[in-house]
């Protein structure tokens, strides 16, 4: 009897993949020439190929930038070297770049083994210049060329090439961005590969990590991301984390390995073995300056209804309310009420909705909302929203946009200017969707969401003409 091998995850934990119709991906070709070599594909590589090389009906790819994070000895580069072997046999010129020189070396000489594992001659059927820091591969019958730089070199930088591959991303520079983002921007269908794994204290670029962002955003067009990895820290002994975050667990990695690595560095076994990306100095997604720069040093003259947005908290310890209303200038006010413990009941929200002239109401939050739902109907009060998590997703962008364009305004009050100045963007979905969270555990950001709840309320609807505001 033999007994299952288990493997590890086999598609990524967290991705952004345009819509492709599979019919037309290039990866079976690719793959099919990979596996002429005797080796065979894992199950979570082709997973990444399909949409990697996915083109349209025009034959452009649809993914003309493509960015992915594996936990090291994953064979993440294995799936370059399958898209760089296809490239050769197409006829495309190739620019591998690495951070150090050993490891351009070494995706060189992987890349030269997989072509004569191909049945190719070195000298009849494809030449070679091995000299470290200058290889290069050329297949005479397509006249593919592929070269090997670091990205302290300036060799190369000055041609063109179809395909630019990033190895190592996490050390990618601006600088260097700079100087190789066009490289391939005379051809008729590009395509830049960006891999590495998340990036530790000491790690030189933030070209990746800003990437990662806005791809996840939905802030980048043309653009995929596919990662393994955890979203918080894991002790190093869970070995469901190790399956989660390792899609090669099963294959090439096994338990025994891992074990074998095991230290005392908690945060570089996250990030090394388990993709966690950690938060360096991580600044709040909306400054100082930015809320600063929305304060107003009187009450505005109002013009139109008070909508209010109220939020239970994730942890469902206390609910928040807060109001929004359009001023005369055209700016949306707005304002905190409260934020109170759960267990104090609901009578302090019913009385405030009882006394002010309210357009309409929006709760959201699954730990109180039906029951405030219920008391609302009993003192025969308006019926509120209830958002879908789309509205949800579009109350966090119109909130965004608000703030950088300036349409927000408020009196700077200490509560919510807190949660607002120590917040970060987290993913809604698979989409680009995002929502808040506080930068501190001890810190509910129930308050601005609230807030933002009432302002997207405010912002969708018309405001009826001569309404008195009373709160």
């Amino acid at each position: 009897m033999t007994t299952k091998v288990r493997l590890g995850n086999q598609h990524p934990t967290q991705s952004v993949i345009l819509p492709y119709d599979k019919e037309k991906s290039m990866s079976q070709r690719a793959i099919d020439r990979y596996q002429r070599t005797g080796r065979k594909c894992y199950e979570w590589q082709v997973n990444m190929l399909n949409p990697m090389m996915a083109i349209d009906n025009e034959g452009l790819w649809i993914h003309q930038k493509f960015g992915f994070s594996i936990p090291r000895r994953n064979g993440k580069t294995e799936i370059v070297y399958i898209v760089e072997l296809d490239a050769l046999e197409e006829g495309l010129s190739i620019l591998h770049t690495a951070h150090r020189i050993s490891t351009s070396h070494s995706s060189f000489e992987q890349v030269k083994k997989l072509l004569e594992d191909s049945g190719y001659i070195e000298g009849e059927d494809f030449n070679s210049i091995k000299a470290k820091g200058q290889e290069r591969l050329e297949l005479y019958k397509s006249g593919g060329v592929i070269q090997f730089r670091t990205r302290t070199s300036s060799g190369g930088l000055g041609e063109g090439f179809d395909l630019l591959v990033v190895d190592e991303a996490q050390e990618y520079t601006t600088e260097q961005e700079s100087a190789l983002k066009y490289t391939v921007s005379d051809s008729d269908n590009p395509m830049t590969i960006m891999c590495g794994t998340p990036p530790t204290p000491v790690s030189s670029g933030t070209v990746f990590t800003h990437y990662r962002d806005k791809v996840l955003f939905g802030k980048s067009k043309y653009s995929g991301w596919a990662e393994w990895s955890v979203d918080e820290m894991k002790d190093i002994h869970d070995v469901e984390a190790w399956y989660n975050s390792n899609p090669s667990m099963g294959y090439h990695l096994n338990e025994r390995k891992i074990e074998a690595e095991l230290g005392e560095d908690e945060l570089d076994h996250n990030v090394q073995r388990l993709g966690y990306w950690p938060k360096y100095n991580q600044k709040s997604a909306i400054s100082a300056t930015e809320w600063e720069g929305l304060k107003v040093s009187r009450l505005p003259v109002f013009k139109g209804p008070v909508f209010v947005g109220i939020k239970y908290g994730n942890d469902g310890a206390n609910v928040a309310m807060s109001i929004a209303v359009r001023t005369l200038s055209g700016k949306v006010f707005v304002e905190t009420i409260d934020c109170q413990s759960v267990r104090n009941g609901n009578q302090w929200i019913i009385n405030f909705l009882k006394n002010a002239d309210v357009a309409a109401v929006t709760i959201d939050g699954q730990s109180g909302q039906s029951i405030l739902v219920k008391e609302m109907k009993d003192f025969r009060l308006k019926s509120p929203i209830l958002p879908k998590v789309s509205e949800i997703i579009n109350a966090n962008s119109s909130w965004e946009q608000g703030i950088f364009q300036k349409t927000i305004c408020h009196n700077d009050q200490p509560s919510l200017t807190t949660v607002v100045t120590n917040c970060e963007k987290r993913n809604i979905g698979s989409s680009g969707g995002f929502g808040y969270k506080s930068q501190f555990d001890d810190m509910d950001i129930s308050l601005m969401d609230s807030a933002l709840l009432a302002h997207w309320a405010c912002v969708n609807k018309k405001p009826k003409a001569k309404q008195q505001i009373r709160y």
